[in-house]
């Protein structure tokens, strides 16, 4: 009888991942961006035949995909090597050479809609307005471009335009938990909801006909909501809520004439069809924990992007209007079994001020557990831990490391309110929280008091500086990957579309000195005298180098142990796996390293 070995940590820093897809017209093709090898493209797969086939050898991560109406051609999205200043390119169904449709060495460019005849972009950009954005609409075939909206005052985006262009729909963007919707038509720009001084968003919106726009939004409310805009009456309606559940997305079907929703309360999302004839609304069952993209055909069949925690992105289609699902792609980790790979548990605690927190707990298998939990506060601020594969988390579990993900105050998919917590807070109530949550494991039993480690990503690299500076007796070593180190550098390196939500988001530096001060992890240099790794990408445009650089030089003045890792091809994260491969490892021999 042959005898396999356990699986290799090789194994779980191989799985691949999938991030963005498009269908064709006559569903015949469906495009999609995933790093087969090593690097992001674009590649192919018939329907019928169901074997994927490259299309670009471009080797960067798409920003966006979507195909043609006319099935001629596609539009793609692609920064260099994670600078984030996104280029607008076609390419043919059969792939070969990007066309450059708006292109500006430098520059940035948000996608915003391109028409059914394949003929017009609509996009914003920061060309000319590099602080607030300026939004035209290109005629493909003639070259020629008009200028829609000059940015003031914030950022401004287009968000959708109605099926005969009549009328157009723009976002002004002044922070995550505000954020305002106009509709331009006729020369008149009419705003989407009530008038209020009271901050609200609008997060998602279509088009069903020239005269009616449904749209997510919280206005008035802690969650959202589904409402309607009538372009004839000009009135505002609330049409769906749910009791806890904040809708994040919404899709229109033009067969049933129902919108497919996406809502969530915490850690997983669920999905919901919303029937416009006759008001009558219904739970889809799903084939995933997380939707991050679906696409409805003219025909009704429906298309998904979706992950859980211990299953990578994968594509699902469903020709019964979501009553049962086809997956039509199989991502796993190779060599693994699925019982091999852990589901999070989901666990609530009071936090200091008696605000409940809810977390993800991975815990390591009976038999295969160090004993030792890691720490890993999100990024974002204003983002959360949710029930969505991290190759990493299963990686480390496999090695014996257990995971605890709390979703500290300012995370989302909690209501506007809780998001807002983080604003003008970096530093106090959620670096509480994650402590609050430590001292709640250690008295619960899920954890030993010396046997915590830290782990953390953008805010949640500030995240692991800032605990590690201010409660060092809690950890045995710490991890940053690309966090901010001092809030005042910080806010001066933002990118210039960033520069006018700064003040509501962190602070001001004149006025908020103090609290930046107190807020900035390099205050507490002194306290940091346990083993750091510091993780960096070159091109990172939301954490500058200067972040990280600042911190290990103040470290190794005061001869503290600190490695320190730079990726020259990196941005915000990691786009080719041999640096994703390399950094997991470097993560597990340091933690390794430290434990004894």
């Amino acid at each position: 009888m042959l005898q396999f070995e356990k699986s290799d940590i090789t194994h779980f820093l191989q799985n691949l991942t999938l991030v963005d897809f498009a269908v064709s017209p006559d569903e015949k093709q469906i495009v999609f961006c995933t790093n087969f090898n090593g690097h992001f493209n674009l590649w192919g797969m018939d329907f019928e035949k169901r074997f994927p086939y490259p299309l670009t050898f471009h080797n960067q991560i798409s920003d966006f995909i979507t195909y043609s109406k006319t099935g001629e051609f596609l539009l793609v999205g692609f920064d260099k090597d994670g600078d984030e200043n996104s280029q607008i390119y076609a390419i043919k169904p059969e792939g070969g050479s990007l066309v450059p449709i708006r292109y500006a060495e430098g520059e940035r460019h948000f996608f915003g809609h391109l028409t059914d005849d394949g003929r017009k972009l609509y996009y914003s950009t920061t060309i000319s307005n590099a602080k607030y954005l300026n939004s035209h609409v290109y005629d493909i075939e003639s070259g020629k471009e008009k200028l829609l909206i000059e940015g003031s005052g914030a950022p401004v985006f287009i968000s959708a335009v109605s099926p005969e262009e009549k009328s157009f729909v723009y976002s002004t963007q002044f922070g995550n938990t505000y954020c305002l919707a106009h509709v331009q038509i006729d020369g008149e720009h009419i705003l989407l909801t009530p008038p209020t001084d009271t901050h609200h968003t609008v997060t998602d919106l279509v088009y069903v006909s020239e005269e009616e726009i449904y749209f997510l939004t919280n206005y008035d409310d802690d969650l959202s909501y589904l409402a309607k805009f009538d372009l004839q009456s000009k009135e505002f309606t609330k049409v769906l809520q749910l009791d806890k559940e904040d809708f994040t997305n919404i899709y229109y079907s033009k067969k049933e004439h129902a919108l497919y929703i996406v809502g969530s309360y915490g850690v997983e999302d669920r999905l919901y069809r919303y029937t416009i004839t006759n008001g009558k609304n219904e739970k889809i069952e799903k084939p995933v924990d997380i939707i991050v993209k679906m696409i409805i055909m003219p025909n009704g069949h429906v298309y998904m992007l979706g992950k859980s925690a211990a299953k990578p992105a994968n594509l699902f289609v469903s020709m019964e209007a979501g009553g049962s699902w086809m997956a039509l792609t199989d991502y796993r980790v190779p060599g693994v079994r699925e019982e091999e790979l852990v589901e999070p548990q989901v666990l609530r605690y009071p936090t200091f001020d008696g605000l409940e927190i809810e977390s993800l707990l991975f815990k390591a298998k009976e038999g295969n557990s160090n004993g030792h939990m890691i720490l890993w506060p999100h990024g974002g601020p204003q983002s959360s831990e949710r029930k969505s594969f991290r190759g990493i988390f299963q990686f480390l579990v496999n090695q014996g490391y257990s995971i605890f993900a709390p979703n500290f105050r300012g995370s989302s998919n909690y209501g506007l309110n809780f998001m807002k917590m983080v604003e003008g807070d970096w530093g106090h109530g959620p670096r509480l929280d994650n402590i609050t949550g430590i001292d709640w494991l250690i008295k619960k039993g899920y954890a030993d008091s010396d046997k915590i480690l830290l782990l953390g990503g953008s805010y949640g690299g500030y995240m692991a500086l800032l605990l590690h500076g201010r409660h060092p007796e809690y950890f045995k070593a710490v991890v940053d990957i690309f966090g901010p180190s001092n809030l005042f550098s910080f806010i001066d390196s933002f990118p210039e579309f960033w520069a006018s939500f700064a003040e509501q988001w962190v602070g001001n530096p004149v006025r908020d000195k103090e609290r930046l001060t107190a807020d900035s992890p390099i205050t507490y240099i002194d306290g940091m005298t346990k083993p750091m790794l510091v993780i960096q990408g070159a091109n990172d445009p939301r954490v500058v180098q200067q972040e990280s650089d600042q911190i290990v030089a103040a470290l190794k003045e005061k001869g503290r142990k600190v490695e320190y890792v730079v990726l020259e091809d990196e941005g915000h994260g990691f786009t080719k796996k041999e640096n994703e491969i390399y950094v997991y490892k470097k993560i597990l021999e340091f933690f390794n390293s430290h434990i004894n």
